[in-house]
């Protein structure tokens, strides 16, 4: 286990503070069907350690703000936007999109770039696609580094659509279930994904905020309400609840058990596991399932932290697991 010393010890160094902001110095697109093309951006040092950064959601797209957990001058960070969010196209599409079909694109932009191997990072759902790549493709990942663990199971999706999440925000529930009709309650995710596909896109959209809304809520340790505001936008509320909803009623796309009965492929691979003690969208008791079954993991459970990567705790932990990771 990762003792709590060494994250104190390290983010308490001048390295462990978040980077500047920076822009990436190249940008380009990678066709990787008749249908999808993804946008990708290269940020920092083309010389440094390579890494991937692998976005939540599914269906979020990248956020700028992570480019600053990377060393500038120590990493080549990859970032892309995933089938169907952000800047890759055609947007909020579901078609063609599954989990077997984001790994293969992680790994047909790694040949692409002409990158041997790289770190991977993933935060909430790009944990889950983190480590369906990894078992994929365990030669290509030199280190791994996770936040706010999801392995994608039908006992975290009800947590967060059925029951659980409901019992300590009961507030902000009423108003996610308020769209729903009683008759439908009962099983959330198909009244909403039948919304998503069915309905008039203006129905759609007020769906999607709400369902957007209702994460938002629960992202970090107290409610923010630029990232209420940043999840109820149009453009990005219809891709991330739509994509999501397709994602989490299809089983993630995963076999039952398959991410855990997979760690014995990448169970050599340096790793470290942050998950925030007060985590409501990814309980922590997940990360410390991954941790148990893969004993070579490093694992910190960070105090006064919720799920959002920058609650101070998990920022303070992430920053310093990159920073003892890069190399000049």
């Amino acid at each position: 286990m990762l003792l709590l010393s060494w994250l104190f010890r390290l983010s308490s160094s001048p390295k462990s503070k978040i980077y500047p902001e920076i822009e990436p110095y190249e940008t380009g697109r990678l066709k990787v069907s008749d249908l999808h093309e993804l946008h990708y951006e290269l940020i920092g040092n083309p010389k440094g350690k390579p890494a991937v950064y692998l976005h939540g959601g599914p269906g979020s797209g990248c956020n700028p703000f992570y480019r600053r957990y990377f060393n500038p001058q120590k990493y080549h960070l990859i970032m892309f936007d995933q089938r169907g969010c952000g800047k890759s196209t055609p947007h909020n599409e579901l078609r063609e999109n599954t989990t077997q079909l984001l790994v293969s694109d992680i790994e047909r932009l790694r040949e692409h770039l002409g990158i041997k191997q790289w770190l991977v990072y993933g935060g909430s759902w790009g944990s889950t696609l983190a480590l369906a790549y990894a078992q994929s493709h365990p030669q290509a990942v030199t280190e791994m580094v996770m936040s706010g663990i999801f392995l994608g199971s039908q006992e975290e999706i009800n947590w967060m659509y059925q029951e659980g999440a409901n019992n300590i925000f009961p507030d902000f529930w009423e108003e996610f279930i308020s769209i729903i009709g009683l008759a439908k309650r009962n099983d959330l995710l198909s009244a909403y994904s039948d919304i998503f596909i069915n309905a008039p896109k203006e129905e759609q959209l007020k769906a999607a905020k709400a369902w957007s809304l209702w994460e938002s809520r629960m992202l970090k340790l107290n409610v923010d309400p630029a990232l209420e505001e940043e999840f109820t936008i149009d453009e990005f509320a219809i891709a991330h609840a739509r994509i999501e909803c397709h994602y989490f009623t299809n089983d993630c796309f995963l076999k039952p058990g398959q991410l855990i009965a997979g760690v014995e492929r990448i169970k050599d691979i340096p790793a470290v596991i942050v998950n925030g003690r007060y985590d409501m969208i990814c309980p922590p008791k997940y990360a410390w399932k991954l941790h148990k079954a893969w004993p070579k993991s490093k694992i910190i459970i960070a105090p006064a932290a919720a799920h959002s990567g920058r609650d101070v705790p998990n920022q303070l932990a992430l920053l310093a697991a990159l920073d003892n990771f890069a190399v000049v």
